[in-house]
C-alpha cells in the first residue's frame, strides 16, 4: 500500500528545512539563514509508532513576486516556480504541515500561504481534505511558545509550538500527524507482474506502451517529456495478468528542469520501485550515453529484473553485423548488468514488438526461480576447488554450505569461516559460477555471506 505523503509548507525562512531534517532523520535539506535556500522539493522518509509516511519538503511561498523585494532573497529569480512546486505538493500530499515562525508573528506573507492552502481544500465526508495542521517553529522559549496563540488568527486550527532545532514539541505533532492519515483500505490482493517501461525521454516508451497493449493508451509526441505522470495500464498475456507502468523519461540529474519534469523524475523512480520487471528502453539512433547507464543503474540498486530494449531498430543502417556490434557495445557499456535480455525492436513499424511481452514473462518467471540446497552446495564446492579465494594476512575464506533462502530476488545464503575476507570480485565470481548453473536471465541475484557459528 501507498504510504501516506506529507508535505511542509510555509513562507521562506520558517524553518521547514530544519524540521524536514529532523523529521527524516539526516540531515538532507539545506539548512542556511537566507530566505529561499530550498528551491525544489525534497523527498524523505519517516515513521511514527511503527507507521511509515513520505515527506516532501517545498521552498518557501513568497507572496511578493510582483514586488521589488522578494523574501526569497537567494531565490529571487525562480519565485514562480518555487511557488508552483509547493502547490503541487499541497495536491499530492495527504496531510500539510503549515510552518510559520513563532519569532515573527503573523505576517502577511503567512496569511497569504494560509488563503492558498484554504483554495486547495475540499469537503469531503464532512471533513477538509487534505488537512492542515499548523506548525508554530522557533518556539525555542517560554515566552516564544506563549505566542502561538497569537496564529489562531490565521484560521488554520489549534497551532502546535515546537522547536525543529532542538526536536522539543516534535512528538506532540507527529501524534496528531499520523492519527490525521487516511484509514488503511484492505489491500486487494495483485497478483499480476508489475513491469515499468523506462528510460531517457524521447526513446519511444509510450509508443511501446500502446504497441504492447493495442490501443492508443498513452499519448505519442516527438516532443520530449511529454509524460509526466506514471500510469498504469492492466492487460491480460496469454492468461497472465501484467500491469504496465508508463513513466516519464529520466534525464540527468543536472539537466532536470524545475516544474513538472523534476517531479516526473521522482514518480519515474518509485516506479522502479513498485516494479517487478523493469523495460529499459534505449534509442538505436544515437550512442548508449552515461544517462542510459545511470537508469540502469537504479534498476540494479532496487534489485529489479530487466530487459533491455533497443527502440528505433528500423531507423538505423545495417548490416550482417550490426545487430552483433550493437550488442557488443550494450554488454561493455552496462557489464554491471550482463544478464540482462537485449531485444531490438522498432515500436513505429511493430517490428519484433511482439517478443518483449514473451521475454518480461520469462524473466519474471526466472526471477521466482529456486536451486535445491543440495544443487547449491554442489556450485559452492565446485567452485572453490577451482578457484580458491585468495589469502589474506595468511588468512582465506572458507565456504562451508549455503541455500536459497528467497526468491524474488534469488538470495543465497553462505556459511563461511569470516566473511571479511571475502573481495569482491570473488562474490562476483561465485554469482558467475551460479548462473552457470541456473542462468536467471534478466535477474539479479544476491550472495549474502554469514559466519558459521
Amino acid at each position: 500500500m501507498t504510504k501516506p505523503v506529507v508535505a511542509l509548507v510555509g513562507r521562506p525562512n520558517v524553518g521547514k528545512s530544519t524540521l524536514f531534517n529532523r523529521l527524516s532523520g539526516e540531515p538532507r535539506a539545506i539548512v542556511d539563514d537566507v530566505p529561499g535556500t530550498t528551491r525544489d522539493r525534497l523527498f524523505g522518509e519517516s515513521s511514527w509508532n511503527g507507521i511509515p509516511f513520505d515527506i516532501i519538503d517545498t521552498g518557501g511561498i513568497d507572496p511578493s513576486s510582483s514586488r521589488k523585494d522578494p523574501l526569497s532573497i537567494g531565490s529571487a529569480d525562480y519565485i514562480t516556480q518555487i511557488r508552483w512546486q509547493a502547490e503541487m505538493a499541497v495536491r499530492e500530499s495527504d496531510v500539510i504541515l503549515f510552518v510559520v515562525d513563532a519569532s515573527s508573528g503573523v505576517t502577511p506573507a503567512d496569511e497569504e500561504v494560509a488563503q492558498m492552502l484554504r483554495r486547495h481544500q475540499k469537503m469531503v465526508d464532512g471533513k477538509l481534505t487534505p488537512p492542515v495542521l499548523l506548525v508554530v517553529n522557533k518556539a525555542d522559549s517560554a515566552g516564544l511558545r506563549s505566542n502561538a496563540v497569537d496564529f489562531h488568527a490565521l484560521g488554520m486550527g489549534e497551532p502546535y509550538a515546537l522547536s525543529a532545532l532542538h526536536g522539543t514539541g516534535t512528538g506532540d505533532l507527529l501524534d496528531e500527524l499520523v492519527a490525521l492519515f487516511p484509514p488503511k483500505e484492505e489491500e486487494v490482493e495483485d497478483d499480476s507482474i508489475k513491469v515499468a517501461i523506462v528510460g531517457k525521454p524521447n526513446v519511444g516508451k509510450s509508443s511501446l506502451l500502446n504497441r504492447l497493449v493495442g490501443e492508443e493508451r498513452a499519448i505519442v509526441s516527438p516532443i520530449a517529456g511529454t509524460t509526466r505522470d506514471a500510469t498504469d495500464t492492466k492487460l491480460n498475456f496469454n492468461g497472465i495478468d501484467v500491469t504496465l507502468i508508463d513513466t516519464a523519461g529520466i534525464r540527468k540529474r543536472g539537466k532536470v528542469e524545475p516544474g513538472v519534469e523534476k517531479y516526473s523524475v521522482i514518480r519515474s523512480m518509485r516506479s522502479i520501485e513498485r516494479a517487478d520487471v523493469a523495460i529499459l528502453v534505449l534509442d538505436a539512433t544515437v550512442p548508449l550515453s552515461a544517462q542510459d547507464a545511470h537508469i540502469a543503474g537504479y534498476i540494479v540498486e532496487a534489485w529489479k529484473s530487466a530487459v533491455v530494449v533497443v527502440n528505433k531498430w528500423d531507423a538505423v543502417e545495417k548490416d550482417t553485423y550490426t545487430m552483433a556490434e550493437y550488442t557488443a557495445k550494450i554488454r561493455e557499456d552496462l557489464k554491471f548488468m550482463d544478464y540482462v535480455p537485449i531485444l531490438f525492436i522498432s515500436a513505429k513499424t511493430n517490428q519484433r514488438v511482439d517478443q518483449v511481452m514473451p521475454m518480461v514473462i520469462r524473466v519474471q518467471e526466472e526471477r521466482l526461480a529456486r536451486l535445491t540446497t543440495s544443487q547449491l552446495n554442489r556450485i559452492i564446492q565446485s567452485a572453490q576447488d577451482a578457484h580458491a579465494s585468495p589469502a589474506h594476512k595468511g588468512r582465506s575464506l572458507r565456504m562451508y554450505y549455503g541455500t536459497q533462502v528467497r526468491s524474488d530476488p534469488p538470495t543465497f545464503l553462505i556459511y563461511v569461516n569470516d566473511p571479511s575476507l571475502a573481495h569482491f570480485t570473488y562474490i562476483r565470481y561465485i554469482e558467475n559460477c551460479i548462473r552457470k548453473e541456473y542462468d536467471f536471465i534478466g535477474t539479479p541475484i544476491r550472495v549474502i555471506l554469514r559466519p558459521r557459528r
